[in-house]
This record gives structure tokens, sequence and C-alpha cells, in this order.
């Protein structure tokens, strides 16, 4: 079989894979540690970023983030931990490198065709797909002609590349509010629009990461946690509104969390300056839906990304919603597996992990327990379980298919329990040993 990526779902998938000594082949385009390789091209790291969940509530089963590294590590710190992870369990060796597949075709035999760009061409009995959502940028239009530098996020790198600008940034998730509180520090001015209200989360409660707060708290409906939880960050913030934002339209967790200590600093601070949706374009001239203007000499787009898979874009069908059960299997083509192209509301390296595992059991059961391996594909067909965790989920874009950490978690343990598998992490390299150098080809050359 294939690992496609080798990005932190390419890993998991790689290491519960040998745990279970199920041959693969792993190819990269680039580097080990995927999107966290700000040097990797087409990367949308920026030197400001850190990770968003807390080192706590990250990281692998039996392999956690270092207790030396802050709360919420920067992206250097994330690349060193991955790749750290891929040496420990013996994976480094086992990945090809610079090697991009181009297209993933299913054959009449039910064998999965793999072609790559330096023209080979192998077949697989199974592929997993692990090349993240990140890679291909959502460009908004603008309304009107600009005539200054107008770019996405993803090309972003660092202040410096700003300095004596004025900048405008379009969006209000994390990135946004990142960026623009990054660009600040040497722009002559920054702009960001939003054109709605959102909720912000701060890193810290009482001296603690958020998600480690929220997780030690007692279990609550979710009706009540949205509203003691919005209550308890309206008293701490105040309002949106009072630094110049949109209030929320909706309650809290129904849109992707915004995990944010300083943009209300810096809105303070009048070193960002707020404004709603953009109106009209002109020149250098942005006006937005309040009638106010601004010069503006760039304009940065943090508006998100497209849940590309183009070498199997057909199998996958809607990019921003691949029909994928519980996120990860093939309804329709069996052998074909995604990890990491669908989002839900908490960190997403411990879901990668619990889906790679999941994947493995079922190939392993295809060889030790053929009833099982049939009965699981009979029963992902059928099988539409509700992972809103009665969150009702907004209806943008960027929601569809959106899934509640816990709910997934929750029927996910179900579903495993239901078909008996079991972790297997496999042995872990003590510190200082030598890496195995071996590698399993297990592809027919066409």
């Amino acid at each position: 079989m294939l690992v496609i990526g080798a990005g932190p779902a390419g890993l998991a998938a790689a290491r519960a894979l040998r745990a279970r000594d199920i041959p693969y082949d792993h190819v990269e385009r680039h580097g080990v540690g995927g999107i966290w390789d700000i040097d990797a091209p087409g990367s949308p790291m920026y030197e400001a970023a850190h990770f968003i969940s807390s080192k706590t509530t990250s990281g692998f089963e039996g392999f956690p983030m270092p207790d030396e590294f802050p709360d919420y590590p920067n992206h250097r710190q994330v690349l060193h931990f991955l790749r750290s992870f891929a040496d420990a369990y013996d994976l480094t060796d086992r990945i090809e490198t610079g090697v991009t597949v181009t297209d993933v075709a299913k054959e009449p035999t039910g064998r999965w065709l793999v072609t790559t760009a330096d023209g080979r061409r192998r077949r697989y009995s199974a592929v997993v797909c692990c090349t993240g959502a990140q890679w291909f940028p959502s460009m908004p239009e603008l309304p009107g002609e600009f005539t200054g530098t107008f770019v996405h996020s993803n090309t972003y790198r660092n202040a410096d590349d700003l300095r004596g600008q004025r900048v405008l940034v379009i969006g209000g998730g994390n990135s946004a509010c990142d960026i623009a509180v990054d660009a600040a520090r040497t722009a002559d001015r920054v702009v960001i629009s939003m054109r709605r209200g959102y909720w912000f989360i701060p890193k810290h409660v009482l001296g603690r990461p958020s998600d480690v707060f929220a997780a030690g708290g007692p279990h609550l409906p979710m009706r009540v946690q949205q509203f003691l939880f919005g209550r308890a960050l309206t008293l701490l913030h105040g309002k949106p509104s009072r630094w110049g934002l949109q209030d929320p339209d909706h309650k809290l967790f129904e849109t992707h969390p915004v995990l944010n200590s300083n943009l209300f600093l810096a809105l303070q601070h009048g070193d960002v300056e707020p404004r709603p949706g953009i109106r009209s374009v002109q020149g250098r001239t942005v006006t937005f839906t309040d009638g106010r203007s601004a010069e503006v000499d760039t304009i940065i787009a943090a508006t998100g990304y497209r849940h590309r898979v183009p070498y199997a874009q057909r199998y996958f069908g809607d990019e921003q919603h691949p029909d994928l059960y519980l996120t990860a299997f093939s309804r329709e083509h069996e052998g074909l597996y995604g990890i990491g192209f669908t989002e839900t509301n908490s960190g997403a390296y411990k879901h990668f992990d619990a889906f790679a595992q999941m994947i493995a059991s079922h190939l392993e059961d295809k060889r030790s327990n053929p009833q099982r391996y049939a009965e699981f594909q009979q029963f992902l067909r059928t099988d539409r379980p509700d992972l809103s965790g009665g969150i009702r989920f907004d209806a943008s874009p960027r929601h569809q298919g959106y899934v509640d950490a816990d709910a997934l978690s929750a029927y996910r343990a179900k579903v495993g329990r239901k078909f008996g598998w079991r972790l297997q992490t496999g042995t872990r390299r003590a510190p200082g040993a030598a890496r195995a150098t071996d590698r399993v080809l297990t592809g027919t050359a066409s």
C-alpha cells in the first residue's frame, strides 16, 4: 500500500502501518514535516506562527510534545517535534522524498494505479492520502480594481516584508489575526477587515492553556457550555464592538475557534484598525461597508484554503466537503483513505493518530480477519452518524462537513469497540540509537 505525504497525518499513518508489519511505500514531494517546514515550496507557514492547540492536548499517542516546549510551540519547534517522531519510530528512512504524485486511478481490478511526476507508475491495493488541507488558497475577488499588491496569506513570511507599507488584512480567522498583529510591528498602518463578528478565545484562562482548562471542567450540555463560556468571554473582554469589531451573529463554538490573546491588545493600543467588509476598491482606495475608506499598498487575504486532492479529486468528491466516513474512509471506493481533510474544533494531531490506527486496523483485518474487514466495508456505506455534538455549525463553506471533536472521538471509539480494533504504536527507538535503513517497496511497476 501507499502513504502520500509526510506531514503529521502521513507520519501517523506510517507508524500505525509499521506497528502492524503492513508493507507500505511512503512518498513526499518535499521533506518530512508538511506545512510546518517554512522552507518547503508552497508552505503557508510564517515566522510568527505558533500552534493553536496547546502542547498538552497535542502530540501523538505515546509521544507527547516535550515538557520544555512553551504552552504554544512555534513552527520550528513543531517541525522539530515531527521529525523527532519520524526518527523515533524509524519512519524517516522509509520515506522517499522529492516524489510528487500526479494521479491516482482506480482500475477495474480494484487496485490503484499511482503515477508520479517523474513518470513512474505503481499499483497498490490501498492508498492513504495525507497531503493536507492548506496548500490551495481560497482567493476572494475584490469589488473593483486594486493597483497595489494583492496576495494570499500563504505567501506571507514576516513583518519585514511590510516595513513602511499601508496594509489591509482580510479575514477573521487565526491566521488573519496573527498576521495583522505581526504586521503592525513594522507597517505604517494595519487595517483588518472582517465581514462578520467572531468569538475570540484567549490562549490562557486562569494561567492555564484554554484547551487544558476546558478539558478539566465538568461535562456540561452544549447549550449550557455555549451560554456560560459565552458570558465569561464577554465579561473578560467586553463585547467585540467595544473595540470596533462586529459582535458575533452566532453562538460560541458554531464557527471555527479563534484563539488569540493579542488582537484585542493591538486594537486597544491603536496598532490595528478594525473595519467591516469591503464595499469597493478603486486604485489604492478601499471603501468599507460602513462608508469609511483607507489608502492601502498591500492587501493580504487570509481567507482560508480549499481541501483539494488534485491527484484523486474525482474519488473524493466536493473539495470543501469530501464524502469520507468518519472523515477518513471513502464510502464508495474500497482501499482509498484520507487523513487531515476535514476540520474540527480541537487540536488535530490526536485525531490524525486515531484515524491512522483505525485505517491500519482495518487493513490488518483484510489480512487476518477477512470477514470483519467485509463487515466494516458494508457498515461504512450506510452508517451516517451525527457528529455535530449538538452544535448548529455555521452555514459558510468552511463549515461544510465540520465536526465536533468530542462527538467524533466518542463515535470513533464506539466503532473501534464494535470491530475489536486495538491501538498499536510499535517500538520507539531509544534516543541516540542508530536509525533503521530498511525500506519496503510494495508497489508493482506498471
